[in-house]
């Protein structure tokens, strides 16, 4: 399909970072695709070609773009969406349409889009950042205002309102001009207020401190300071302190007692003998104590009396080199109780030198502390349960890798994950989810020893480290474990039960790094899940062996359906009565060069797994179209049938998909048949009627495969448009000599006549077979007995050499065609 552009073209689009599509304007089919979206979505290039752009469409508003002839692409698009990686992650990308020509004149639409990820992801980095700066600004004790260069009000907390009785109204406004006009109308001298503004605005990198007498009687100490990026000015913080209580206090002081009482930092004067003589309010509040009670102390004191000696020798060679020492110290507080402070103790010397007077500055590093404990925490820990991450357990494991190496001790390493959690969270919501998983932590925790740790990897995905455990006790915790996790929880006044499986390492004979052992262990607790759930399994070195034959398994299956090494075959299905070939079943083969004929019991299952079956079943409904046509082209009409999965019968395009390849290649839809599970028709059933009625509605035949194996309810069979029932093998196989699969085999049919629904049998190999399904009056069988999965060409020959019967509702083949050839059991 992308003969039309040449070389240059497809070289020039992959060159491009955008992904790019083009896309035919009539059919609405991709053309040719660039690497840039291959990597996009995960699927080749050459995969992509032919394909509706339909199957890129993950969202109901690209569904309605590219449906109904594509008016609306062709009008031209711009917009936000998501693109569905093949991998099922729903990539944010921004997304255009437009009409452009191609090198052969006709026009083409081109599609263009551009990943968002990062950009969405540091939005909400940038959202989260700003929110915690909001939260910060509005917890201060201050009223905080920050400006642009241009005087712009950038950002401001509710403390400021309440300072200046800003009112609700014309904060809503955001009128920056009319909030500095009432800031302006409240100060009692506002002519000085706004030369001081004006003067700040000069000088950029000025600070200031200010003192301000409103009019409500409140006095405030304003403080003014740069606002810096990469040491350059970029706007100013205000930060507004209500200092009435202290400026009454002071009324009778000058201006530098007045700063002194009110600065925000605890200070205190001593004299040449290092002996307080003043405290200032903030300092008695820091310490706890009255300045009467100090004053004449040691001010080394202050910080313990054992303190003493070695600070006093710190701080004097501090005053010899610069003039001032600083540092942080621990200040005794009331009750036993301690506080961190940043100490600035500087010396004040005479003419001759001497040291007359000394001014320590302290400031209460509490807060500080705290933000920086909450730092280490939140580096440490889960956000969510409060559990230590992975950051965590790699420096406890590290360290027990140490000492278990020294004495030849060892560990063990559990991977928990719970089963079908997903289902909580779809159906309860998110925020129940989280809170469930709090309560498993909790659970979790109390099966565990101090010594032992339980982490959170994210999810429902937890590990534990067992401290010195071997097999015994790792065996005996995790039973622990599972027996507590079925206990009932209860939250929200609702009952609910959670299962978990459990992979366990060991050091050192599983692993020697904690990478290694979380590896091993959660291999185990895969297999635990292959094998049913809800258990607990050591890591065994097999288990690798398997998981790596499996990855090269469908590595080799992405590639054989471009490699050619993929084959559609057909198996003839037989009237009984009649012996002429009434339709064939499409199945896949695939034979490749390194692990030769693979069978599709094992690649099929797969497939389906790893969500690779929806490609390879639109591979096979294609195929499979396209030679039921040339049989019909040659006179030979029969019916077509052709197994569809669960998931590829889930997408959402399926019908119409199916609707544009019945129309494109011109196979009238009552020569094709699909072929279901059970299982499909009970899942979603509301929505699997619907979509089976329009399958009908159009045509296509639809048929139960492997019935009698699945759910034993059979309402279906009376509500849904079922054609045909297929007897699953397991059952034939026995006949004529097995007394319960002739009853099981003769109820299917009877049910099925009764209900007017063709009944085919599936894996006939002997004449007694087809026999004891003749005096049944079973419909159609299929099987060796007639042929097995035939290449095209083989079948082909086949219907020239074998009898068919024509549908009655298409003409009749060719004279000298089918009609006059002899049945296969008259042969």
């Amino acid at each position: 399909m992308t003969a039309r552009f040449g070389p240059e073209w497809l070289g020039a689009l992959d060159a491009l970072f955008e992904a790019v599509w083009l896309v035919d304007e009539e059919s609405l089919s991709i053309l040719a695709a660039n690497l840039a979206a291959a990597k996009l979505t995960g699927i080749a290039a050459q995969d992509m070609a032919g394909l509706s752009m339909q199957r890129l469409a993950a969202t109901p508003q690209d569904q309605a773009l590219w449906s109904d002839g594509g008016a609306l692409a062709r009008a031209g698009v711009h917009s936000h969406t998501h693109v569905l990686r093949r991998d099922g992650v729903l990539v944010p990308v921004e997304q255009r349409v437009q009409r452009v020509a191609s090198p052969a004149g006709a026009s083409v639409l081109m599609v263009t889009m551009v990943d968002r990820s990062e950009q969405e992801a540091s939005e909400r980095e940038l959202e989260t950042l700003l929110s915690e700066l909001r939260a910060t600004l509005d917890s201060a004790a201050d009223g905080m205002l920050v400006c642009g260069m241009d005087g712009s009000v950038r950002a401001f907390n509710q403390r400021l309102a309440v300072l200046w009785g800003i009112p609700r109204e014309l904060l809503v406004r955001r009128d920056d001009d009319a909030v500095r006009q009432y800031m302006l109308a409240q100060v009692q001298d506002p002519q000085t207020y706004s030369a001081r503004l004006e003067a700040i605005a000069r000088d950029p990198m000025l600070e200031s401190t200010d003192i301000l007498n409103l009019r409500s009687g409140a006095v405030i100490e304003c403080r003014s300071v740069p606002q810096l990026s990469r040491g350059l000015p970029v706007g100013r913080v205000y930060s507004f302190r209500d200092i009435t209580r202290q400026a009454e206090n002071q009324a009778g002081l000058r201006l530098a007692a007045r700063v002194f009482e009110s600065s925000l930092d605890a200070i205190f004067i001593a004299d040449a003998q290092h002996r307080i003589m003043r405290m200032n309010p903030g300092c008695e509040r820091l310490v706890g104590q009255p300045a009467q009670v100090l004053l004449g102390n040691l001010a080394a004191s202050l910080f313990g009396g054992s303190a003493e000696p070695a600070l006093m020798d710190q701080v004097l060679a501090g005053w010899e080199r610069e003039g001032f020492w600083e540092g942080e110290l621990w200040l005794p507080r009331d009750a036993g109780a301690y506080c961190a402070v940043h100490l600035s103790w500087v010396a004040l010397r005479d003419d001759s030198g001497r040291i007359a007077q000394s001014i320590g500055f302290m400031r209460d590093l509490t807060l500080q502390h705290a933000a920086q404990k909450r730092i280490e925490e939140l580096a440490f820990s889960d956000v969510l349960t409060g559990l230590p991450n992975r950051l965590m357990l790699s420096q406890r494991v590290d360290t027990a890798i140490e000492v278990a190496r020294r004495h030849g001790t060892g560990f063990a390493i559990l991977f928990l994950d719970l089963d079908r959690f997903k289902i909580i969270n779809d159906s309860l919501g998110h925020p129940f989810g989280d809170r469930v998983l709090q309560l498993v932590a909790e659970r979790l925790q109390s099966c565990l020893r101090q010594t032992d740790m339980l982490c959170r990897l994210g999810g429902d995905e937890f590990v534990i480290y067992l401290h010195g455990g071997d097999a015994t006790v790792a065996e005996n915790v995790a039973r622990r474990m599972l027996e507590d996790m079925l206990r009932p929880f209860v939250l929200d006044g609702m009952g609910f039960s959670i299962q978990c499986s459990i992979g366990m390492a060991l050091f050192p004979q599983d692993g020697q790094t904690l990478d290694d052992l979380i590896k091993q262990a959660d291999t185990a607790m895969y297999r635990v899940k292959e094998r049913g759930r809800g258990n607990y399994g050591f890591y065994q070195p097999q288990m690798n062996a398997g998981l790596l034959s499996r990855m090269q398994l469908e590595h080799a299956m992405r590639q054989a359906l471009a490699n050619g090494r993929l084959a559609v075959h057909y198996q003839p299905q037989v009237c009984i009565q009649t012996g002429h070939v009434t339709g064939a079943e499409a199945l896949m083969r695939w034979t490749d060069p390194e692990f030769g004929v693979v069978s599709p019991s094992v690649f099929i299952p797969l497939a389906e797994e790893s969500g690779y079956i929806v490609t390879l079943g639109a591979w096979v409904l294609e195929q499979s179209v396209l030679e039921a046509v040339r049989w019909m082209q040659a006179g030979y009409p029969i019916k077509l049938s052709v197994n569809v999965s669960a998931l590829e019968f889930r997408q959402p395009d399926f019908v119409q998909r199916l609707t544009r390849l019945l129309e494109a290649e011109g196979l009238p839809p009552t020569l094709l048949e699909l072929e279901l599970t059970e299982t499909i028709l009970l899942q979603d059933a509301q929505e699997m009627a619907l979509r089976l009625k329009a399958l009908a509605d159009l045509g296509v035949g639809l048929v139960i495969d492997d019935f009698g194996t699945g759910y034993s309810s059979l309402a279906y069979l009376k509500k849904l448009p079922i054609h045909k029932l297929k007897i699953d093998q397991s059952f034939v196989r026995g006949l004529p000599g097995d007394e319960e699969d002739r009853a099981i085999v003769g109820a299917i049919v009877n049910m099925g006549r009764a209900l007017r629904i063709e009944v085919v049998a599936e894996g006939v190999e002997t004449e007694a077979q087809r026999a004891a399904l003749a005096q049944m009056q079973c419909h159609h069988y299929q099987g060796f007995l007639c042929a097995p999965g035939l290449a095209a060409e083989a079948f082909r020959r086949l219907l020239v050499t074998q009898g068919v019967d024509v549908p009655a509702n298409l003409p009749a083949p060719p004279r000298g065609g089918a009609q006059a050839l002899k049945p296969f059991h008259n042969m």
